[in-house]
């Protein structure tokens, strides 16, 4: 007689094969008609992808410089707050999402009869492609998807050409936040061909490391978001701080707008340039 576990294994399994068999991609004259995006990342790709007229909203966050790579296109859309009553009044045919986007919202929309689909954040390059394809079959735009998809590995072989090798890099964020292993910025720093000061303190994801610790790995370029804060903030103190100040002098830091790597899209390939660039600079400096 099959064991219990065996027997709840194998219907696991049906599930997963019965929910990939029922997945088609959308041809384009049975594709969405009125698509409203509610996270910054699904906007931004949807912008990439669909149709104007096919895309009726997008989050007011794909409207912010500090979040979005593409707030002109945004403005061309309805913006939204991601709030279930304002999209269900939209009425679209299909809503994207992100896994982080407010499980409420997401179960109040489905319970009203609406398709949501959800997108995992981008870990790497590779999530890219999976999720700008998954867009695209869709939209019903699937050629799009795999020109962008096609337009973005060719940019990642140039911006990834070059002697970067041997610089090392920290990431450094407010409250002293870094990122390694399974995070797109690291990701980032690998397809550089550079370093994350990160793996040699092993930290995996998002962790902290103290302005000491910092101090004390030596990395030779510490990387920053935008530096220009609205007011004073107890995260940023780290910033300010005389010891900072020596481990990333103006030769050593390196500021890349968080916008590029916030989410994962072909504009990502703009933080792997700007970074090696810095390495060229700084091999230039210290030969």
């Amino acid at each position: 007689m099959m064991k219990a576990g065996a027997r709840i294994a194998l219907v696991t399994v049906a599930i997963a094969l019965a929910s990939l068999a029922s997945f088609h991609p959308a041809r384009a004259e049975d594709a969405p008609r009125r698509v409203v995006s509610i996270n910054v990342c699904t906007d931004q790709m949807a912008m990439l992808i669909a149709d104007p007229e096919q895309l009726h909203s997008v989050s007011f966050l794909a409207a912010d410089d500090g979040s979005s790579v593409m707030t002109a296109q945004a403005r061309n859309h309805v913006l939204n707050h991601a709030q279930a009553e304002e999209i269900s009044l939209m009425q679209p045919d299909l809503v994207l999402g992100g896994t982080f986007t407010s499980p409420a919202t997401v179960q109040m929309l489905r319970r009203l009869g609406f398709r949501v689909e959800l997108f995992a954040p981008e870990a790497d390059f590779d999530d890219i492609r999976v999720n700008l394809r998954r867009i695209g079959d869709l939209l019903g735009h699937r050629d799009r998807a795999e020109a962008l998809v096609a337009k973005m590995d060719a940019a990642l072989d140039e911006a990834s050409a070059g002697g970067a090798q041997g610089v090392s890099v920290a990431m450094y964020s407010s409250n002293n936040y870094t990122s390694g292993k399974g995070s797109l910025s690291d990701a980032v720093i690998k397809a550089a061909g550079m370093s994350n000061i990160a793996d040699r303190l092993g930290i995996v994801g998002i962790g902290q490391v103290p302005l000491e610790t910092l101090v004390l790995a030596q990395p030779d370029l510490v990387v920053v978001g935008e530096q220009r804060f609205e007011a004073p903030a107890l995260a940023q103190q780290n910033f300010v701080h005389p010891a900072f100040a020596a481990i990333a002098p103006p030769d050593r830091l390196v500021e890349i707008p968080g916008r590029y790597w916030v989410c994962g899209a072909p504009f990502t390939v703009d933080a792997v340039r700007m970074l090696r660039q810095a390495a060229a600079r700084y091999k230039e400096m210290h030969p």
